[in-house]
């Protein structure tokens, strides 16, 4: 590994070498490589996080380039997973990608989930999130959880043994965090959601503080602001009350 490329991280007092180098020791896992997890695992990759695994079985379309920047127009029709691995590595080759381009099913997942040191949620069902969330709670692996629609992002982190989780924000489909296609996006919103979440990722991997443990961080690019508010953990929620 050259020291050099990662000069202007070690510099930092919260990295250093020996944070570096825990980077390059940690793994995680990308659930969604479209307009979240495509700018995430870029960042991720970038900064050194030595193995990420990604996942998607969807296939690249034409209205996903504007927001999906690890694909061109001669990747249209291809599947996301393994364009995305291949472009991250060629993007460092220091750093191991394996591309999952199925739908996990709960074991697949769960066994995916206990080998990485966090989980970014990149997908875009409720459903998914949902499931993630508990896997995420059973394994103990800390979660980072992004949506963005319209001209709107939202991110979160969850941490094992303790509460919220992400069925306390969310205990209902909330169709305003779904359809893109029919409500439209944004592209550099995604972008901005997306590089949030490997911030926060990174902060999780070496094990500094952030203010979004247990907090929703709510982005409006239309009106240029942001807030944090938290998060309430429910008494009898379905999933944190149970581990």
């Amino acid at each position: 590994m050259s020291k050099l490329r990662y000069a202007r991280q070690t510099t930092l007092p919260a990295i250093g070498a020996e944070g570096q180098a825990r980077l390059g020791d940690s793994s995680v896992l990308i659930i969604g490589a479209g307009g979240l997890g495509t700018p995430a695992s870029l960042y991720l990759a970038g900064s050194g996080v030595g193995q990420i695994l990604i996942n998607d079985f969807d296939s690249i379309d034409e209205t996903n380039l504007p927001r999906q920047i690890l694909y061109g127009d001669s990747d249209v029709g291809s599947f996301k997973a393994p364009v995305a691995a291949e472009k991250l590595m060629a993007a460092n080759p220091n750093v191991d990608v394996v591309a999952l381009d199925e739908k996990l099913t709960r074991e697949v997942m769960a066994e995916c989930v206990t080998s990485v040191d966090a989980v970014l949620d990149c997908s875009d069902s409720f459903t998914t999130r949902w499931l993630v969330n508990e896997v995420c709670m059973e394994a103990d692996t800390p979660l980072i959880s992004g949506a963005a629609i319209r001209w709107e992002g939202q991110v979160a982190v969850f941490m094992p043994g303790g509460k919220p989780c992400y069925r306390c924000l969310y205990q209902e489909e909330d169709e305003n965090l779904n359809d893109c296609a029919g409500q439209g996006i944004v592209a550099p919103v995604a972008g901005t959601v997306g590089t949030m979440m490997a911030t926060e990722a990174i902060k999780v991997l070496l094990s500094v503080d952030s203010g979004l443990q247990g907090r929703l961080w709510v982005y409006d690019g239309l009106a240029g602001s942001s807030r944090t508010v938290g998060i309430p953990a429910l008494p009898d929620c379905p999933t944190c009350s149970k581990v």
